[in-house]
């Protein structure tokens, strides 16, 4: 598994949001991206989930190429900014009915992911009672649910005591284990550079070598 991106550009307008970026991605690692606030890390996710449409330049997902031979990813999971999920059903419905789109997943599967992230797979509080920590965890959870190929995860250590940050660098190492691509933006540097095989520094849209 690979991502390879050419050239990419991104503008809205005069707003230059990404600009000229050649990037590699290999399975079996984690990257880091490190950036400040608005410097184009989200945007860069977004464009290798197939989100957004690109200026210029293009995507290369082993072998296929983003919005010319696949509309998007064929296995990927994201946690991008907020997780948002329906707020009358249970963690392990919401689950069900995100797996139930691609119908590859059974209920056994999605149990032990709630148990990774740190939340119990028969518990009965409906999202909207979910602390947000809770809630983290279960964006985690739906991101990586049958151990994609791509996992992007944007903060995923926001609002999660030490036990929760422990349960996320566990479940990186069984994906890098599995030669998953793994790409994670977070601010505290420390834990980045714990998290990551690989740093990759953005600014103002730019990859900064």
């Amino acid at each position: 598994m690979y991502i390879q991106l050419k050239h990419v550009s991104k503008r809205i307008k005069q707003d230059i949001l990404l600009d000229d970026i050649s990037l590699e991605f290999q399975g079996g690692k984690v990257y880091g991206l490190q950036g400040k606030n608005g410097s184009g890390k989200t945007m860069l996710m977004r464009a290798i989930c197939g989100l957004i449409t690109l200026s210029e330049g293009e995507i290369d997902i082993n072998g296929d190429i983003l919005h010319k031979d696949i509309s998007f990813p064929e296995s990927i999971g994201a946690l991008l900014e907020n997780p948002s999920f329906l707020n009358g059903y249970t963690g392990l419905e919401n689950l069900k009915l995100l797996a139930d789109i691609q119908g590859k997943i059974k209920e056994k599967e999605l149990r032990e992911c709630l148990m990774k992230v740190g939340l119990g797979a028969d518990d009965k509080r409906v999202y909207r009672k979910y602390s947000l920590g809770m809630k983290q965890k279960l964006g985690i959870a739906a991101a990586v649910m049958g151990s994609p190929d791509i996992v992007i995860l944007d903060e995923p250590i926001n609002a999660l005591d030490e036990a929760g940050v422990e349960k996320v660098r566990e479940i990186l190492r069984e994906l890098k284990a599995k030669g998953s691509v793994i790409i994670v933006a977070c601010h505290d540097r420390e834990e980045l550079n714990l998290l990551s095989d690989e740093i990759i520094n953005i600014s103002e849209g730019r990859i900064i070598v």
